[in-house]
């Protein structure tokens, strides 16, 4: 059963309309003062700013710990608490775990080093636009939280345990790939074992071609969604679209395409196939009122064991406050209209 310390900590996320408890207001405080001292963190440790990024990354830590107690508070309500009981809360508990695995991923890419510290962009929305208690105050919080359409979902008609951490790409996981290399799993997402560091394929997969560039040119703007499993998921993205795709055809794609040669896949297997002449077909070009209305690029995608669209939203919103932190106004994805498995996954977030 629920301990007395998970029951308390359930009453405090959830308090009062206009009024929070004490883990609620703990979580709110330590957002606010990340995002406002962002600025402090990547400075060189020889820096005399330098105490100011060990204090923010110690903050960040609790409140990375804060988040991962109210995650596993989901799971451990969704596996102990009787069905009425559960059916009543599950809706609140669910948007807030579902905030909190955005939030965090934020706060952490906020912490990246390699990172230009962000521009916060700040504006007052309608009243209308946000919800109240702790869920309205974090989304307030992250820079795409007048966008009211990506915050609202219905909660699963069942709920999942299952717990999952969001994270950017880290420093390992990017020498541990080789082009984007990485191995398919059933139509979906790659599936990537051991941290990200993938089993290496002779002929680059679906994924591959999805993920290379964006891990090569733009691995800033990178996410990855994990489960008790291992990777599940990740969401990707370009700040300058534009830039992004002249650099992607006039360097990434030729080395590509001297690396896996056209006949590479003959006799092979009809994914692999597939994947090689992919690279080597010409990329549609993207018109410009497309880029100059949304001048970034988005590419988001889950393994078929994913069937929470709310672990899947959470991708989405890190990436595009990712973006937006940085000035991005507006993002666009390529999909095929042939691909009905990437259509109805964008069509399920909304």
């Amino acid at each position: 059963p629920l301990t007395l310390e998970e029951v308390r900590m359930l009453v405090e996320l959830f308090y009062l309309p206009y009024q929070h408890g004490a883990l609620a207001q703990e979580l709110l405080e330590h957002f606010r003062w990340l995002r406002a001292n962002s600025l402090s963190v990547g400075v060189p440790p020889t820096a005399p700013d330098a105490c100011g990024g060990t204090r923010w990354r110690g903050r960040a830590q609790s409140f990375q710990l804060l988040c991962a107690r109210a995650c596993r508070l989901h799971s451990r309500l969704v596996s102990t608490a009787g069905r009425a009981l559960l059916y009543d809360l599950h809706p609140y508990l669910w948007d807030i775990r579902n905030m909190l695995l955005a939030a965090c991923a934020f706060v952490l890419w906020l912490g990246c080093q390699s990172i230009t510290a962000p521009i916060l962009l700040g504006r007052d929305a309608e009243p209308w636009a946000r919800r109240g208690g702790l869920f309205g105050e974090l989304q307030a919080l992250l820079p795409v939280g007048n966008s009211c359409d990506l915050f609202y979902h219905p909660p699963p008609l069942f709920p999942s345990s299952q717990l999952y951490l969001l994270r950017p790409l880290l420093p390992l996981d990017k020498g541990s790939q080789r082009d984007g290399c990485w191995m398919h799993e059933g139509g979906g997402c790659s599936e990537v074992s051991q941290g990200l560091q993938a089993q290496l394929c002779r002929a680059p997969a679906l994924p591959g071609r999805l993920l290379g560039s964006f891990l090569s040119l733009s691995p800033e703007y990178t996410f990855v969604l994990e489960d008790e499993g291992g990777p599940c998921g990740y969401a990707a993205g370009a700040l300058h679209a534009e830039g992004f795709l002249q650099q992607r055809d006039s360097s990434w794609l030729p080395a590509i395409r001297h690396k896996y040669p056209p006949d590479l896949g003959t006799g092979g297997p009809a994914l692999g196939q597939e994947a090689v002449l992919f690279f080597h077909a010409e990329p549609l070009a993207v018109p410009q009122p497309v880029l100059r209305r949304f001048p970034s690029l988005v590419q988001l995608g889950t393994a078929p064991r994913v069937l929470d669209v709310g672990a899947s939203r959470s991708l989405a919103l890190c990436l595009l406050s990712a973006l937006r932190a940085n000035g991005s106004r507006g993002v666009f994805c390529q999909v095929s209209d042939a691909d009905r498995q990437q259509l109805s996954f964008y069509s399920k977030l909304g």
